[in-house]
């Protein structure tokens, strides 16, 4: 199983972001959420803290290339094997910075890669 981090969870069920981690979820994929807000869903928590997260495997962006700024430098150190740009989160730049950095960059729908089978 692969720890994942949501960067932009969402507790609306009609989010993506929300959708994506109860998939991650239903496929026994651990999480760790991390939004605008902190928040609460039946299914996980939504932090707004930057923590740091062990064992991650994983980060799925659900921000736009402007929000994801922020969040550079803690992408970075938490050195996730890959980051997963899902549509509208595509980011040239960030994907420059990872790539340096030796992580794997993906730009694909993280619902649709659990529903085939490649994520």
């Amino acid at each position: 199983m692969k720890k994942t981090l949501i960067l932009g969870a969402s507790s609306n069920p009609t989010r993506y972001s929300n959708k994506a981690a109860r998939k991650l979820l239903q496929y026994g994929h651990p999480i760790v959420c991390i939004g605008k807000k902190a928040e609460s869903t039946p299914e996980f928590e939504i932090k707004s803290e930057k923590n740091p997260v062990a064992d991650l495997d994983t980060i799925t962006l659900y921000l736009n290339a402007n929000n994801q700024k922020e969040y550079y430098d803690y992408i970075l150190k938490l050195q996730p094997k890959r980051i997963i740009f899902n549509p509208g989160a595509e980011n040239s730049e960030l994907v420059d910075l990872a790539n340096i950095s030796g992580i794997e960059t993906v730009e694909a729908c993280t619902l649709v890669m659990l529903s085939v089978g490649n994520f």
